[in-house]
């Protein structure tokens, strides 16, 4: 068992606080292993960071236990929350996040709600509000002991998180990946592939969250090439496939991990504007009772870019395409 994995076994006994805890996109699972986290596992003497606070209820839960752990040490100990902390186009918050009926008029900005929120907290809590790529400081270089990653919506943003914040893990480091059910953003999948030689995984994901431990120095070299996207399609859904073979399913048996690592595989070709690999990979899946229940956009999505090549490459057929150009369509 990992370092992590002994958390496992606390995660049914530990009780939250629910009225205090603010409104949270993550499950209570994900909510429970955060406080444990704080709680028995960090230190504090490092970077202690979480991507992506969103409404505050992940940050309660991480500080809660921070606060009960008997060796973090509030004067000393930082955590950094960074968030864009406003709704709007390309921030994927949730109107939620305000606190009811205290919006003002034309206001996207939630982030005096979750100072409220946050306020016993605050003593130890850094607030970086912003665009990551311009509240991130590229000269720093301090080790970071705990890196929460909720905030990897795009390809751009993961570039940001690999270049200023997975350079600075050193053996000991623990990675929390939130978003690791989602198979549109495979970069997740694929990065993790590529750590696989340095880093052990805490056991089952908790939810959505795949949870990881470095064990060894991660090359620069591996940490150049994922954030340069330097891996090619068949290299990503080979280390995808790594990862497939290390994960089943979540630690309640609710989300089937192989084949939502699978449909990450057809993102990959997806976004390397493959379509037709894409949905060759994608539409087996149809037939899985999980994604075809939870994810019927994303195949809408695939389905329809493959449909769109076909209608303007004659079917995706060499055949098809001189019958077109031979009748003048």
């Amino acid at each position: 068992m990992t370092h992590l994995g002994r958390l496992y076994d606390l995660l049914d006994h530990v009780r939250l606080p629910d009225e205090a805890i603010p409104y949270s996109q993550v499950s209570s699972w994900e909510l429970r292993f955060l406080y444990l986290l704080g709680r028995h596992h960090l230190t504090g003497r490092d970077r202690l960071v979480e991507l992506g606070s969103g409404g505050g209820g992940s940050t309660y839960a991480l500080a809660l236990g921070l606060r009960e752990s008997p060796v973090f040490d509030e004067r000393t100990g930082r955590l950094h929350a960074y968030d864009f902390f406003r709704v709007g186009k390309g921030t994927f918050a949730s109107e939620k996040f305000f606190t009811p009926g205290s919006r003002p008029e034309g206001e996207d900005s939630f982030l005096d709600d979750f100072r409220s929120r946050l306020e016993p907290f605050l003593p130890f809590l850094e607030i970086h509000a912003g665009d990551l790529w311009q509240t991130s400081d590229p000269l720093d270089t301090g080790p970071v002991e705990f890196l929460h990653v909720d905030i990897a919506k795009t390809a751009r943003v993961f570039r940001c998180v690999t270049e200023r914040f997975l350079t600075r893990l050193r053996p000991g480091s623990v990675v929390l990946h939130q978003d690791f059910a989602g198979p549109r953003l495979p970069w997740l999948h694929h990065s993790t592939g590529a750590l696989l030689p340095y880093v052990e995984i805490a056991g089952p994901p908790i939810r959505s969250t795949l949870a990881f431990e470095v064990v060894r120095p991660i090359p620069e070299e591996v940490l150049r090439r994922i954030a340069e996207d330097a891996y090619t399609v068949d290299e990503k859904l080979a280390l995808i496939s790594a990862v497939q073979d290390r994960v089943d399913l979540d630690h309640t048996g609710g989300i089937p991990f192989k084949p939502v690592l699978e449909f990450a595989k057809a993102y990959v070709a997806h976004y390397a504007g493959d379509h037709r690999r894409a949905w060759s990979i994608a539409k087996p899946l149809t037939s899985d009772a999980y994604l075809s229940r939870t994810r019927a956009d994303h195949f809408a999505q695939v389905r329809r870019a493959y449909e769109q090549d076909r209608e303007r490459g004659g079917g995706g057929s060499r055949l098809g395409r001189l019958v077109k150009k031979a009748v003048g369509r």
